[in-house]
């Protein structure tokens, strides 16, 4: 058997590899998606004061610390049996929806786009950002460029800063918004709308209306029967901060219907020794292997998974966007796994309508951000729906409020099988080994790259024995001994 090995894959955070198993043939018997990294906060939090979380846990990684502050804080709240202000729930969902904003066009600009503006057999040297930017012009690179930063001012002002917000105290917020600031948020959230429906409308040209890519998206090499989860409202809509989670089978019928604190009775989590990834499944049907044949246990989540499990968008310009994908793709649910970077920018134009409702709502300069009627409950649960789906926290504490149980399942977690499903899918249709070219195999890496993996955040999986070696040196430094684990 030969193997082919993608290390590092690329255009994602953190480290990962693919491993392609040929037969004597050459063609695909098995592959891998492997994250080989790991990060321990599950661990090494317990012990701190519970309401520094909010402060932590957006510092496991730079691309998505707003939603790990926003559950994170969510979770606190829980823990002290208290409901944020009214005045604070707005303020959060400001800085919620400016997060989706700038993190949406990140993805999609920076690692997405180059596949289909320069194609996914350009030379690398011109397969990324600086070629995409090249092909469509400057005046769009620096759009987003502005879009982001703008976004990210908001994020600043509400949690101190935006690479790692601290904004996350139990029932409410740190600072209120005053009429001054409010005058530009409102012009950030009406540029960001004009933006995100410009932005629809590069993906309509660029990719629907070629008829090879359109084609691609279409490919059953990227297609994954799969269960599908997401939060919605009470209206079934899709909801980013708050309402309960919704999951659908491979016929978009529902299947469950539930609160986030009830998240254990159907959500299982499984590890497997070649990854540091835990893998989920519905725990209703039980695990049943990296399948999406009938019977399976596996399930989405993310921009994709959320527009298919809910009836609607919860915005009108965002919902006819909505319309036109399902329309174009063949009706509900939709399974062509690049149809995520479409859903992506839809979700873009949501956050940007909710950013405009909420920047003109009278409530969001009021001076009542805080809720001090504390009540320590020692267990918390705090959801929301991370860019990437659907992010889950739960922690339990002493009498003292001392952490001494974490849980965090996020959203690249509930996406490692399908992910493994996917790649594997993709390396069939296109890989014919032994000598395999680099374009087939950045095929292979689209199927991943559609989800978005955010691998730091996603690494809690460790086994009994970890690998370890250990040099001893004299006091030359040369080793005369070196014990193995």
């Amino acid at each position: 058997m030969v193997n082919v090995t993608i290390n590092p894959i690329t255009r994602l955070e953190g480290h990962g590899k693919i491993e392609i198993f040929l037969d004597k043939k050459g063609n695909v018997e098995d592959a891998y998606w492997q994250v080989v990294e790991l990060r321990g906060f599950e661990r090494f939090c317990i012990g701190r004061p519970v309401e520094e979380m909010p402060r932590i846990v957006p510092n496991i990684c730079g691309v998505c610390p707003s939603p790990h502050n926003m559950a994170s804080t969510k979770a606190v709240d829980d823990v002290y049996g208290v409901d944020p202000t009214p005045a604070a729930k707005l303020i959060r969902q400001l800085h919620y929806n400016a997060f989706f904003i700038e993190d949406h066009y990140i993805h999609f600009f920076f690692l997405a786009a180059p596949d289909f503006v320069m194609g996914p057999g350009a030379d690398p040297a011109e397969r990324n950002i600086l070629g995409l930017l090249g092909k469509v012009g400057m005046d769009i690179g620096k759009q987003v460029i502005d879009l982001r930063k703008r976004c990210r001012d908001i994020i600043r002002l509400v949690g101190s800063k935006a690479p790692h917000p601290e904004g996350g105290l139990p029932g409410g917020v740190p600072r209120g918004i005053t009429e001054e600031e409010r005058k530009w948020i409102m012009q950030t959230a009406d540029d960001a709308v004009e933006f995100a429906q410009f932005a629809l409308k590069l993906f309509k040209d660029v990719v629907v209306a070629n008829k090879t890519y359109l084609k691609l998206v279409l490919n059953d090499a990227y297609k994954l029967n799969t269960y599908y989860m997401g939060m919605v409202d009470d209206k079934n809509r899709v909801n980013f901060y708050e309402g309960k989670l919704k999951v659908i089978d491979p016929q978009g019928k529902e299947f469950a219907l539930f609160d986030p604190h009830d998240y254990a009775d159907h959500i299982g989590e499984w590890v497997e020794p070649w990854t540091y990834i835990k893998l989920t499944h519905l725990r209703k049907i039980g695990w049943n292997g990296l399948n999406d044949a009938a019977g399976t246990s596996v399930y989405r989540v993310g921009p994709l998974a959320r527009l298919n499990v809910a009836d609607s968008m919860a915005t009108p310009l965002a919902q006819a966007a909505y319309e036109e994908m399902f329309n174009t793709l063949g009706g509900k649910p939709s399974h062509h796994t690049l149809a995520f970077h479409w859903a992506r920018l839809i979700e873009a134009l949501q956050a940007a309508e909710d950013l405009q409702r909420i920047s003109r709502d009278p409530l969001l300069t009021s001076k009542d951000i805080r809720n001090m009627n504390l009540k320590l409950k020692k267990v918390g649960v705090g959801c929301v729906e991370a860019a990437r789906g659907t992010l889950i926290h739960h922690y339990e504490t002493d009498d003292n409020g001392i952490l001494t149980r974490a849980n965090l399942i996020v959203a690249t977690q509930h996406n490692a099988a399908p992910i493994c499903l996917s790649v594997k899918k993709a390396a069939m249709a296109f890989v014919k080994g032994p000598d395999v070219k680099e374009e087939f195999l950045n095929m292979v890496e689209m199927a991943f790259r559609a989800y978005d993996p955010c691998l730091a955040c996603a690494t809690h999986a460790i086994s009994e024995k970890v690998p370890l070696m250990v040099n001893i040196r004299d006091e030359n430094r040369t080793i005369i001994r070196t014990i193995n684990r």
